[in-house]
């Protein structure tokens, strides 16, 4: 898979959205659907292409008294001030021990931007929206709420991540 570095590379992708678009693809007459893959550690991660509005490289940030263990700080984004989550904290694996080869997914979740903290960005997936499934539901785990299916790509499994979940007030919590 090719190395995503910026954001400027998603400038010439027309997206769908998640659960795919009103109108069929023109070649094939499916419902196609766009997202960013990354990995975290071995794992695989999908978020929404039309949610991603940046990639960038790791920067300091600045960390705040009393936030959750997951919210590792905030960082001033031109301007606005953007909470960053460890996405690996907020599924129950640990903290992210962050160097220069992190990466930052910007993304909008209800209307204000969020920082997600990943590994590497890995592509640009399209797949028929039909090829997402459901997440099984074995236990209780903090990371089964956080997901929004599940689909096979080049021979390996993406977690779809269910973004308004990720943050309290949302069903994860």
């Amino acid at each position: 898979m090719r190395e995503v570095e910026s954001s400027p590379e998603l400038s010439g992708v027309t997206p769908n959205v998640w659960g795919g678009s009103d109108a069929p693809d023109a070649v094939t007459g499916t419902i196609q659907t766009q997202f960013i893959s990354f990995a975290i550690g071995d794992d695989q991660y999908g978020v929404d292409i039309m949610a991603v509005r940046e990639i960038k490289g790791w920067s300091d940030i600045t960390h705040l008294p009393k936030q959750p263990d997951y919210v590792r700080g905030v960082l001033n984004l031109r301007g606005a001030i953007v909470p960053i989550v460890d996405l690996r904290c907020r599924f129950g694996q640990g903290l992210t021990e962050t160097t220069p080869l992190h990466i930052v997914i910007i993304v909008q979740i209800d209307g204000r931007q969020v920082g997600l903290i990943g590994d590497r960005v890995l592509d640009i997936v399209s797949v028929d929206a039909a090829q997402i499934q459901k997440v099984p539901r074995t236990g209780d785990g903090p990371q089964s709420n956080f997901l929004s299916g599940i689909v096979s790509h080049d021979n390996v499994m993406i977690a779809l991540i269910d973004l308004p979940n990720l943050l309290p007030g949302g069903d994860g919590d």
